[in-house]
């Protein structure tokens, strides 16, 4: 996952929404969004080299996803998989603050990431690249690859059109979520952030939505926890050349009321 806004307790009748695009390279074999056989619970996509995810959520409410932090240069070789951050979390039952608590100590050991956890409503933040984990206020929040709230173009641009459909009545429109996950300018060049890539790089990445033939936007999902107990999941998956090669719409129940301290 390389783009993802969240609100919390912002929109009325559903404590969690999140729109988020998964950033990744073509070749990397992937299982699409589904129940897991061996944890029915989950629903999720699946990286099949590593057998984590980047995004999930589970029928009792729990939701979790991960970013990879840019920091071309300062790569351990041989870490353990981001996507198995996200994996512990869905099939445990620690609450959200807890559970990144205990992965505090040995976050280093981890290539660079940003990880949010939660249950129903509330959720909490850890990076590796960023002090301690701390929970999140009710509201929306955005994440790329850097910290938390980072203002990057495509970062700023998403939030401002995930707001936009917010802003337009009580029900958010699905096709306006994916709208805005589909945004493919690039950022102009004063605006580019600078995390050591070439200039080139910097230019393809700095899109909401990434069309290149080795490395792009794999997928955007969209998912919804309703407080009536309605839960969806709709994931789009893409072809190296940006067009659109499945889908996937999960619906099931999930049991709210858990207050995620």
């Amino acid at each position: 996952m390389c783009l993802a806004v969240l609100a919390l307790q912002a929109v009325p009748g559903i404590p969690v929404l999140i729109a988020a695009n998964r950033d990744e390279f073509h070749a990397r074999p992937t299982l699409p969004a589904a129940a897991w056989p061996d944890a029915p619970d989950i629903h999720a996509g699946r990286d099949a080299l590593a057998g984590g995810t980047w995004m999930g959520v589970t029928r009792s409410g729990r939701f979790a996803l991960v970013t990879n932090f840019r920091e071309p240069g300062r790569q351990i070789a041989g870490a353990p998989s981001r996507g198995a951050l996200v994996e512990r979390f869905l099939r445990g039952g620690q609450a959200p603050g807890d559970y990144l608590s205990a992965l505090h100590g040995r976050a280093q050991d981890y290539n660079g990431f940003n990880l949010i956890v939660g249950v129903g409503g509330h959720a909490w933040y850890l990076s590796n690249r960023d002090g301690v984990p701390r929970a999140l206020p009710p509201g929306v929040h955005a994440l790329s690859n850097h910290l938390l709230e980072t203002p990057w173009p495509k970062l700023a641009r998403t939030r401002a059109a995930f707001e936009r459909v917010l802003a337009q009545g009580p029900q958010p429109d699905l096709p306006g979520l994916f709208a805005a996950l589909s945004d493919r300018d690039p950022a102009a060049d004063d605006e580019l952030p600078a995390t050591g890539l070439p200039l080139e790089r910097e230019r393809l990445l700095s899109s909401p939505f990434i069309v290149s033939p080795l490395y792009g936007t794999r997928s955007s999902t969209v998912l919804s926890l309703h407080a009536d107990g309605r839960a969806q999941l709709f994931e789009k998956r893409y072809a190296p050349d940006g067009t659109q090669s499945g889908e996937t719409d999960l619906r099931f129940a999930w049991r709210p009321g858990a207050d995620g301290r």
